[in-house]
């Protein structure tokens, strides 16, 4: 038993000043010579420029994901929560002393941390807690290393007594995987988008 294969169907030539009619012979062909070819090449040049760009830009940021430390993915992590939270608690004052931002504050961002509670090096375990972590302004932060005392008294008004009892309670050691960090990295970024399309 033989099997008729379907001949392909005639077409015409997609340049515009050839218009010829001609039998492909490969799937997707659209044009009916090699001089006609290379007329209709530039036509995909900017697309095939940019999907070799694209590739390479993908390509790249694997190979220096693949050259970061697990520090370094903590960073970028801590970044993400940092800018987080900063966004979060825009509209409220400093969480230590209640100055608020001025017009130029708004928009260069420059007058304002986000200020841990407990600090990373007393307690890791928390360094990427929201609770934990709120908008200081940077003399409070870094000129009086915190301001504790008076982070503690407004952290009480802002999450309640028994958050900050929890906060300055033992908590258990946590080593997150590169892939976990990962994640909290994504997820804050993720979270941080979404406060900016809401106050667009």
């Amino acid at each position: 038993m033989t099997i008729e294969r379907k001949l392909p169907k005639p077409k015409k030539c997609r340049v515009a000043t050839c218009r010829a009619s001609f039998v492909p012979s490969r799937m997707g062909q659209a044009v009916c010579s090699p001089a006609c070819a290379a007329i209709d090449a530039p036509r995909h040049m900017e697309k095939a420029r940019k999907a070799i760009a694209q590739r390479d830009r993908r390509e790249i940021q694997v190979r220096k994901d693949k050259l970061k430390s697990r520090a370094d993915h903590l960073r970028e992590a801590q970044a993400a929560v940092n800018e987080y939270v900063r966004l979060r608690d825009a509209h409220l004052p400093c969480i230590s002393c209640d100055s608020m931002p001025n017009d130029n504050d708004l928009m260069t961002g420059s007058r304002w941390d986000a200020g841990h509670y407990r600090s990373v090096g007393a307690c890791p375990e928390l360094r990427l807690e929201p609770l934990n972590i709120h908008r200081q302004c940077v003399k409070c932060n870094r000129d009086l290393s915190g301001n504790a005392v008076e982070y503690r008294i407004r952290l009480v008004q802002r999450i309640g007594a028994e958050t900050v009892a929890w906060l300055e309670g033992p908590h258990e050691p946590c080593k997150y995987t590169v892939e976990e960090i990962k994640t909290i990295k994504a997820e804050y970024r993720a979270k941080t988008r979404e406060l900016k399309r809401a106050a667009a």
